[in-house]
């Protein structure tokens, strides 16, 4: 008898929950994506606020730390790097780990030698030290390519040129 009473309430508690007819159903599509990515809903904050319960620090971002929306590396030497390498063909590029891996470039100069670069962007602030960059280079011996020295300067030289322009775009961004 107790189950057949329970079983009654439950359906009775689930018919009441629920609109009788499909005129009062109400479908609503999120306004916008908060800082997570999550869909947003106007006037409807969570439970903590907008943006979640907060334990340590505060939530402003500097300009300085450079991290964009979406991307999990420093802004600045996001872009500097893929505007920088925009001349090689792209094999992969990941912008929350930071790497961008080129595919085989032959300079139209230097038929029997191509290059190839992997970047690694190694964190969220904008330093000196913030992205290293591995050249690799092969030479045509007769039909197949084959491993050839570069110079460690051709990398070097790749880290400054991202650094300068990441600089570049820094100065114009707080304008």
């Amino acid at each position: 008898m107790w189950k057949r009473a329970a079983s009654l309430c439950l359906l009775l508690g689930l018919a009441a929950c629920g609109p009788s007819s499909n005129e009062n159903v109400r479908y609503d599509y999120p306004d916008r994506m908060d800082r997570f990515g999550r869909p947003s809903y106007e006037g409807e904050p969570g439970i903590f606020g907008e943006d979640g319960l907060l334990l340590f620090g505060n939530r402003a971002e500097t300009p300085e730390a450079g991290a964009g929306a979406g991307i999990g590396v420093n802004a600045y030497l996001w872009r500097a790097s893929l505007d920088t390498l925009n001349f090689l063909p792209l094999a992969s590029a990941d912008p929350f780990g930071g790497v961008i891996i080129t595919d085989w470039y032959t300079p139209p100069e230097t038929p029997n030698e191509r290059f190839k670069v992997n970047l690694l962007i190694l964190g969220s602030d904008l330093r000196a030290d913030g992205v290293r960059a591995t050249v690799f280079r092969q030479v045509r011996d007769g039909g197949s390519w084959v491993d050839a020295p570069t110079s460690e300067a051709s990398g070097r030289e790749i880290e400054d040129a991202i650094l300068t322009r990441a600089r570049q775009l820094r100065i114009a961004g707080l304008n």
